[in-house]
């Protein structure tokens, strides 16, 4: 009997159903994703690096000292109906569900199944510094969803697809360069990996060129606003390597690759970078991976700065684990059940769920039955909390401690008078939660380029600081209050509040002594 031939209109219903099917788990993963995120993310308080960029944004700029643009346009965006930190890290859940929206599609072009796309969204969502990337608004946020997507579209263009999709990897690197310059490091390494490979004559076409000018072009408004100030982001970054980063050798950051990612689910991406050696396709993905490790040792950066790399690597991790259990199907329970109670096991030091009290108590048993030793990145006493819980405490009260000696002065007084704080987290923490917002200036990264705003000095209120010290900047000096709350960094607590009088040189004067880029 002659097969007789489907209509147009049934093959286009069954294509579409197909097409279904495949964005069925990634957008039910991505919905849980966003859902957990938007749940556990908004407590404790606005984290310090937030409030900055709060108020980064409320000052649009091609870029400001120690950042690119994007991020702080997000976080300035999601304040404009109010004060909110619900909405605030509702951004960062956003793009976390994007990530795991893109990772599982990425695990369709590895040609993985339903198992490998659920098993690497739990990683993903799991994995300590990637919930971390997922809970507060912070430049490697965007990057959780832009890096999985490079890949995912030059994986496309590999297997065939209209090379014109370069113009879509232009873009993405273009935006992902706009929130963090890291990723100029990924897209040289992943470069590497494609021409050291058989992939290399994808990057023949002209559309790879017309992409690469398509990320050049975004990204060169904040190139030139770098230029234009002599590049403080590189000064920053010098500045940081002598005494205030933690420079960690070799051994020690590879190491941190596996605390920061759960030593358990760190198997995982282990075993995506074997799949990805052995396996010719994707063979540049992996080199890719080992020449970013390789950068970041070389230029001393902090053990983060390459993360955003992991969810392709759990991508290819979870097809590994499915590809090797396709005659021992048992074990994918095991290994899910196994993954999802080491993860949830170090979810409270990555996301603040449980309250203050519990929290360090928490931590404390952890220690002693699962050791990951330090992960800081920065040399400073530590609170009773980690610093990224640390410093989601305390800003509020600050600000209302300064506002009520703003609010004491004399009017002749006050409307001369600005506060000077140590750092941009004290400035921001004052400009935010003041009503109305106080003048604060600082010599702290973008707050030094903001200048003076015009104030003689003649009344400051100084905040952590000593109105000048030996210096003899003024004529009056006086400790007016003093600040500490509970579970914030040593270096904020008993924080002296001085009332500074009488300025003996035009402040505008002294400024450029105050720089501090670090």
């Amino acid at each position: 009997m002659r097969a007789v031939a489907k209509p147009v209109s049934s093959q286009i219903r069954d294509r579409d159903s197909t097409i279904d099917a495949r964005m069925r788990v990634p957008l039910i993963a991505a919905l849980a994703t966003f859902l957990f995120h938007l749940v556990a993310n908004p407590h404790y308080g606005f984290f310090r690096d937030e409030l900055y960029f709060i108020i980064c944004g409320r000052h649009p700029q091609w870029g400001y000292v120690d950042q690119p643009p994007l991020i702080p346009l997000l976080a300035a965006g999601s304040q404009l109906f109010g004060r909110s930190l619900v909405a605030l890290r509702a951004v960062a859940a956003l793009l976390s569900a994007g990530s795991v929206f893109v990772t599982c599609r990425l695990v369709q072009e590895f040609e993985g199944g339903r198992f490998a796309q659920w098993f690497t969204a739990l990683c993903v969502v799991l994995a300590p510094i990637l919930a971390n990337f997922g809970m507060m608004v912070a430049p490697d946020s965007v990057g959780l969803w832009a890096w999985p997507l490079i890949v995912l579209y030059v994986v496309r263009i590999a297997r065939g697809a209209d090379p014109r999709w370069w113009l879509g990897v232009g873009a993405i690197a273009g935006i992902a360069f706009e929130s963090k310059y890291s990723v100029a490091f990924f897209l040289l390494a992943s470069f590497a990996g494609v021409v050291l490979t058989r992939t290399r004559s994808i990057v023949k076409s002209p559309w790879f060129a017309w992409g690469t000018a398509l990320a050049v072009a975004i990204a060169l408004p904040n190139v030139l606003w770098q230029a234009h100030y002599g590049f403080p982001m590189i000064e920053l970054l010098r500045n940081g390597q002598h005494g205030k980063n933690i420079v960690l050798g070799p051994l020690a950051f590879v190491l941190q690759q596996v605390a920061i990612t759960n030593p358990v689910l760190a198997l995982v991406w282990i075993a995506g970078l074997v799949l990805a050696l052995l396996t010719p396709a994707t063979r540049w993905i992996g080199l890719g991976f080992i020449a970013l490790l390789a950068l970041m040792i070389a230029f001393h950066a902090k053990s983060y700065y390459a993360c955003d790399a992991y969810p392709t690597m759990f991508a290819l991790g979870g097809v590994a684990v499915e590809r090797w259990t396709a005659r021992a199907k048992y074990v994918r329970p095991a290994a899910a059940l196994l993954a999802t109670l080491a993860g949830c096991a170090l979810v409270p030091l990555v996301l603040p769920v449980l309250p203050v009290a519990q929290f360090v108590a928490y931590e404390h048993a952890l220690a002693t039955v699962f050791p990951l030793g330090s992960t800081a990145t920065e040399h400073h006493k530590q609170s009773v909390l980690p610093q990224s819980y640390a410093d989601m405490h305390g800003w509020q009260q600050l600000a209302h401690v300064v506002a009520r000696v703003y609010d004491t002065l004399p009017p002749a007084q006050r409307s001369q008078a600005v506060i000077a704080t140590a750092n941009y987290g004290e400035a921001s923490a004052i400009a935010f939660f003041s009503t109305p917002s106080l003048p604060v200036i600082s010599g702290h990264n973008q707050y030094f380029l903001w200048g003076t705003h015009g104030y003689s000095g003649n009344v400051v209120i100084d905040v952590n600081g000593d109105c000048g010290g030996d210096r003899h900047l003024f004529r009056s000096v006086r400790r007016v209050a003093t600040f500490s709350a509970p579970y914030i960094m040593p270096y904020e607590d008993d924080m002296p509040i001085m009332l500074c009088r009488g300025i003996t040189r035009p402040l505008a004067q002294i400024w450029p002594s105050v720089k501090n880029y670090n």
